[in-house]
């Protein structure tokens, strides 16, 4: 790729709605490394109909983030990026690239090995399916196109809760003991102590994830369960329930150069008074509004070194174990003795850019005194470095 001047860059950059032909030919200048960015763009809600109850507590919640009773599945666009995040990351991609959009619908693959850019630094969720998620690398594979983030293994395993548990117990790292539901009946044999917290088998962002998930009994279990299948036609796991504290690991890096930003610990006091100690879809989605905000991250977080040396290295050994690349957010909870235990990872966690959404990532990295664009350029380098070798950051200095 050659060096570029960004003014001259900016004149010609593609915007959505453009030709494609009128991105791929710049004429007179010198094209910078092509970046493909690859996302899903979330659906306006349908309106309400005048008189009609919303099925949000707050008024003045985002519609897009409203449970929709219009779905088979009320947060069934949960993952899917707001026009605001896709303009917060092309924007921030610019000034280091020549950015396309690439929206992963129907078109993605004919429209990827049209333009072929240098690499795809992918932020698309896909919708159904344990593989949804690795449906834009494994197509970017297909056709010899770099793709940035993990690869469409990993994006699977990760993805797939009791898959990606059972590498982390083969490989020796902390998980708290689980099954995998596939009826009701498997729920009513369960062996596994009271309590226990169920949520869906393949979905992230808090779906199917709420203040029901914490079961007491048999009674509740068997009941959230068959909830569960039947809403979202998946496998449910079934896990001990960790009463512990709760934090969250945003890591960027390669190999031995994976680092951890400041950890985030989850402040459960700010919750709704009588509302269990759960980071669920009601708190990331519902509970947390502009007029409202939930106060619920602590970052850094105020706890002892020792402890916190403890959740980085659960937290590195998970990324390892499951071979993430460049990025990933990793959740880690505490059981009754302190020890803390690996939740789940997230190989394409989420970057909403308005603090007031009090999205992990960007907030662990502005603790680390990086800017949203900061961030974005820097996850960049890094899959760039991995792929090619050089430094996307210098060769744009």
């Amino acid at each position: 790729a050659n060096h570029f001047s960004y003014f001259s860059y900016v004149n010609c950059r593609t915007r959505l709605g453009s030709s494609l032909a009128d991105g791929l030919f710049c004429r007179g200048i010198s094209l910078a490394v092509r970046i493909g960015l690859a996302f899903n763009l979330k659906p306006a809600a349908p309106a309400t109909p005048a008189g009609a109850k919303s099925e949000s507590p707050s008024s003045d919640e985002p519609p897009s983030r409203a449970l929709r009773p219009d779905l088979p599945q009320p947060d069934l666009y949960a993952e899917w990026d707001e026009p605001a995040t896709i303009d917060a990351v092309e924007r921030a991609l610019s000034t280091v690239g020549q950015v396309y959009r690439l929206e992963a619908n129907a078109s993605f693959p004919a429209r990827l090995a049209l333009l072929r850019p240098d690499f795809v630094f992918n932020i698309a969720e896909g919708l159904y399916g344990p593989n949804r998620e690795s449906h834009v690398p494994a197509i970017c594979e297909f056709l010899g196109v770099p793709c940035h983030a993990s690869d469409p293994l990993t994006l699977s395993l990760a993805l797939h809760k009791a898959r990606g548990k059972e590498i982390l117990e083969h490989r020796g790292v902390p998980t708290a003991p689980f099954v995998l539901a596939r009826s009701p009946d498997d729920a009513r044999h369960v062996t596994l102590p009271f309590p226990l917290f169920v949520k869906p088998a393949f979905e992230g962002s808090g779906k199917g994830v709420t203040v029901k998930s914490l079961c007491r009994n048999r009674s509740q279990l068997v009941r959230q369960v068959s909830h569960l299948l039947a809403t979202y036609a998946e496998p449910v796991l079934i896990e001990t329930y960790l009463p512990g504290q709760e934090f969250t690991v945003a890591i960027l890096g390669n190999g031995h150069e994976a680092r951890c930003l400041p950890i985030i610990g989850m402040r459960f006091d700010m919750l709704p008074r009588g509302a269990p100690p759960i980071y669920g879809y009601e708190a990331k989605w519902i509970w947390d509004t502009p007029s409202k905000p939930l106060e619920i991250y602590d970052c850094p977080a105020s706890i002892p070194e020792s402890l916190a040396e403890e959740v980085r290295a659960a937290a590195l050994a998970a990324y390892h174990a499951l071979e993430c690349r460049d990025w990933c957010r990793v959740d880690i909870r505490c059981d009754a003795t302190g020890r803390p235990l690996v939740v789940e990872l997230n190989p394409l966690p989420g970057v909403l850019p308005d603090p007031r959404d009090h999205s992990c990532f960007p907030k662990a990295a502005a603790a680390a005194g990086m800017s949203y664009d900061d961030l974005i350029r820097t996850v960049a380098d890094i899959a760039w470095r991995r792929i090619s070798g050089r430094s996307l950051l210098a060769e744009v200095a």
